[in-house]
């Protein structure tokens, strides 16, 4: 008996939604509230069809849970289908593996074609004007580097704090730093920071330069992986963090 398929949309556009897939059996289906819990289903389940709403498609958690069923190997069969709850806007995001076809049958060999002459044509001064490339030249070098400090990589479970939220440092230079939080953080989010070193604690202020969710295994919490940018940092003190706490 085949898998029902996995459909995870808002719970008030679910009831349209279900029955535009009224033609494909058995349903299971989650709020996009819960992207975990789904996960889990299809992992356990491993159906041949899985439907994401358009709008929750379109979120960073809708497309992490894309990415996530793209890259496990268990479910390379699978079809991710994005829809609609409205008109009739379907798109295939993920190809479930096709069965091969058959082999074509053997043609009838036409007849050659007669000779023609080759014609040389001189092209146009617009066709050689279009023909030349748009791309623009290509940017002189940075001679001070893309970082303006030497980023490190930090040892396993060294964490500093935002707004008081423990979170998870990957790497930290001087004027930055890359961290996994379990809570939201948010591109141009003003937050304070607090780095524990030896009997005091550095305090200074900070701003999200960008950040993105990720979907862990089901056995594991939500993470959010964002980019740090510090405003008014000690440096020297920071550097010394790094170099006592790099990996």
């Amino acid at each position: 008996m085949p898998a029902p398929a996995v459909v995870i949309a808002a719970s008030n556009l679910m009831p349209s939604l279900r029955e535009r897939l009224a033609d494909d059996g058995e349903l299971l289906v989650f709020p996009d509230t819960e992207p975990i819990q789904a996960l889990q289903a299809i992992l356990e389940h491993k159906p041949s069809l899985i439907v994401l709403e358009r709008l929750f498609a379109a979120t960073p958690r809708g497309a992490a849970l894309i990415n996530r069923i793209k890259n496990d190997p268990q479910l390379g069969h699978a079809e991710v289908r994005v829809m609609s709850h409205s008109g009739d806007y379907s798109r295939v995001m993920v190809q479930g593996t096709p069965r091969p076809a058959p082999p074509p049958a053997p043609a009838a060999t036409p007849p050659p074609a007669p000779a023609k002459a080759a014609v040389v044509e001189e092209p146009t001064p617009q066709a050689a004007a279009t023909a030349v490339s748009t791309e623009p030249p290509p940017r002189p070098l940075d001679w001070h580097g893309t970082r303006r400090a030497p980023r490190h990589r930090i040892r396993p479970g060294v964490e500093i704090q935002l707004d008081g939220n423990p979170v998870q440092v990957v790497d930290l230079s001087q004027v930055g730093a890359q961290v996994l939080s379990g809570t939201i953080l948010r591109p141009n989010q003003r937050v304070r920071v607090s780095v524990p070193n030896d009997d005091f604690v550095m305090r200074f202020k900070g701003a999200v330069a960008w950040a993105k969710f990720e979907l862990p295994e089901p056995s594991e919490p939500p993470l959010y992986r964002a980019g740090l940018e510090f405003s008014d940092a000690d440096a020297a003190a920071v550097e010394s963090f790094c170099l006592k706490n790099k990996a």
